[in-house]
């Protein structure tokens, strides 16, 4: 890292989700704008994606020019964490969530990290423009019945924990996990303001979010042609109760599905949902960033830091995660 003068400096994030891949690497052309603004309520700027990966500055700037308006930029370890709250503190048009991923809890609590690990997400949820705990939850696809689920389990729990020690919202992995993470929600207490991150169920789970006031947050999956589940979830769950993200630089919306994503794409998503419920585009808009504000707050309510300010050494991402 010798050189380095910018502890937020693009070429220190995460290892390209590139290496190794045949599929189109360029950045797909920006959309038409919004002329009502939105929120990208979840986001990755830290993993770099694409022949020429963007600056995090360059995504939100691409992203003011159509109508996204700021993003949650969310934190899935301990380093990364640090990585979003870093850059909300800094940068007027972020705020961090923070949190252990649950593919990472499994590898933590074998080495006895995860306890010391949690408590570094508890001293970031503390910080003012850190308005989420996640993304945490249950992962069954990769990680098979046993100790791991345990560990996943067990995070999931104090991520919840800590969300509601803070009052802040929490935002939810849910793969191939539904039935457990609604028990689990009932069984602890959710918090006030819980969000199904990249919202993966179909009608039974949006009735569950309905009854319950939990949130569904739609991303580029629900473009897809073979997403009927989605669509039809929709169809179930008050539009109040709706949210949109990229999850960049995974998810890119149709039609450039399998291209780096990043929330400059986010109106593609939106006027896909508006299609499908045959909304207005502009009153759906509406509808989103008043959804997306009553979950996180406003992005203007604790002023940033001047960029002398941010506390941290040029931070090192090379061992980040991939794709999850």
């Amino acid at each position: 890292m010798t050189g380095q003068t910018d502890p937020l400096d693009p070429h220190v994030r995460a290892r390209s989700t590139m290496e190794g891949s045949t599929r189109d690497l360029s950045y797909p052309p920006s959309p038409e704008p919004l002329a009502v603004a939105v929120y990208d309520n979840h986001t990755h700027l830290e993993i770099a994606d694409g022949e020429n990966p963007l600056h995090y500055r360059e995504h939100l700037d691409r992203a003011s020019e159509v109508g996204v308006r700021g993003v949650v930029q969310v934190g899935t370890d301990v380093l990364t964490s640090r990585w979003s709250a870093a850059v909300a503190a800094r940068e007027p048009r972020v705020l961090a969530a923070v949190a252990i991923h649950p593919n990472e809890a499994p590898a933590l609590a074998e080495s006895g990290e995860l306890d010391a690990a949690l408590a570094v997400i508890d001293e970031l949820a503390a910080q003012p423009r850190v308005v989420a705990i996640g993304e945490t939850g249950l992962d069954y696809f990769r990680t098979e019945p046993g100790s791991g689920r345990d560990a996943q389990l067990a995070a999931f729990e104090a991520h919840i924990a800590i969300a509601k020690k803070h009052g802040l919202a929490l935002q939810i992995h849910d793969r191939d996990a539904h039935d457990d993470i609604v028990a689990t929600l009932l069984r602890v207490g959710a918090p006030e303001r819980t969000v199904f991150h990249c919202f993966s169920g179909g009608v039974e789970l949006a009735r569950a979010c309905a009854e319950h006031g939990w949130y569904a947050s739609m991303a580029g999956t629900v473009t897809f042609k073979n997403a009927h589940n989605l669509r039809e979830a929709l169809e179930v769950l008050p539009r109040s109760l709706v949210l949109v993200e990229t999850d960049a630089p995974f998810l890119t919306p149709h039609p450039y599905r399998g291209r780096p994503n990043g929330p400059y794409l986010l109106p593609h998503t939106v006027r896909a949902i508006a299609e499908h419920l045959g909304a207005d585009v502009d009153e759906f808009s509406a509808q989103l960033s008043a959804n997306t504000e009553l979950v996180y707050g406003s992005w203007d309510a604790h002023p940033v830091a001047a960029a002398a300010d941010v506390p941290g050494n040029p931070l090192d991402l090379s061992a980040t995660a991939g794709e999850r």
